[in-house]
């Protein structure tokens, strides 16, 4: 994503919307002029920005700043909700993407403002109020997603974005795209800034992550993504996040049930 141009959609029009997104079918990299802040109730989506991933789900919002191009990929059916927000109405200054708590009544509040109908603007401004007193930004790692462009080394990544667990080191690459380990082990550090070997790893917990945030045990997540044991992918997990997995995805919100709609600013037109 990062240097490509991107479509912006302008979202003026409405204050919020609840999207559905089937498993699978991700929505490509673009941009809004508005702020968004974006949560799910009762699933799992990540959101790609730039070479960095986020998981959104029931515990944790993201806001991404206006003009910010991101891309949403969701691991099974799912409804995203965002919120938007102009700029020049808005009091926060965070220029950057931002993990949000949504425990507490953070998570209920932006069901509420979702589900508010048009014309609603007292309640609206009343409960954006509290929502901007609540939001407290949370410290997240992130690990990176940065393709090699080099065509062999490129194929070996989209094969191991595909199915992580694959257990094949370089010398096994080597023989499956016609090249030397030397040589794909000198195109994965020149091109991604790490070794094949922390490449992988990176990939794995960021396949690892939605399936921790859909609550999955970390035995079935661990196995899922290629380690031998729950300790192993514990031990890697902390290593580059500083954290465990059950840290990682601490705390929950009650359930909420969303109806799928659109919460214009303005009047629609006939």
């Amino acid at each position: 994503m990062a240097g490509e141009k991107h479509p912006s959609i302008d979202y003026s029009a409405y204050s919020g919307l609840v999207i559905p997104l089937d498993a699978g079918l991700s929505v490509s990299a673009h941009s809004h002029p508005q702020h968004q802040l974006t949560w799910t109730p009762n699933g799992v989506l990540t959101m790609e920005v730039a070479d960095f991933r986020w998981v959104v789900q029931r515990s944790r919002a993201l806001w991404i700043p206006g003009g910010v191009a991101h891309a949403v990929l969701p691991t099974a059916s799912v409804a995203m909700l965002s919120l938007y927000f102009e700029p020049a109405d808005c009091p926060l200054r965070w220029d950057v993407p931002t993990v949000v708590d949504a425990t507490g009544m953070v998570g209920p509040l932006l069901a509420y403002l979702v589900d508010l109908d048009y014309g609603a603007d007292d309640r609206r401004a009343r409960a954006t109020a509290v929502l901007w007193d609540l939001m407290t930004p949370m410290s997240v790692a992130t690990v990176p997603t940065i393709l090699p462009t080099d065509p062999l080394a490129l194929r070996i990544a989209l094969a191991l974005k595909d199915d992580p667990a694959d257990p094949r080191d370089l010398v096994d690459w080597g023989r499956e795209v016609g090249a030397s380990t030397r040589t794909l082990s000198r195109r994965f550090r020149a091109e991604t800034g790490v070794s094949f070997a922390s490449w992988r790893t990176f990939e794995r917990l960021n396949a690892a992550l939605p399936l921790l945030g859909a609550g999955q045990p970390i035995s079935r997540v661990a196995h899922a993504v290629g380690y031998k044991t729950a300790s192993a992918f514990v031990t890697a997990f902390r290593r580059e996040l500083g954290t465990t997995p059950a840290a990682y995805f601490g705390g929950g919100v009650t359930k909420s049930e969303l109806t799928l709609k659109q919460v214009p600013r303005s009047e629609p037109a006939a």
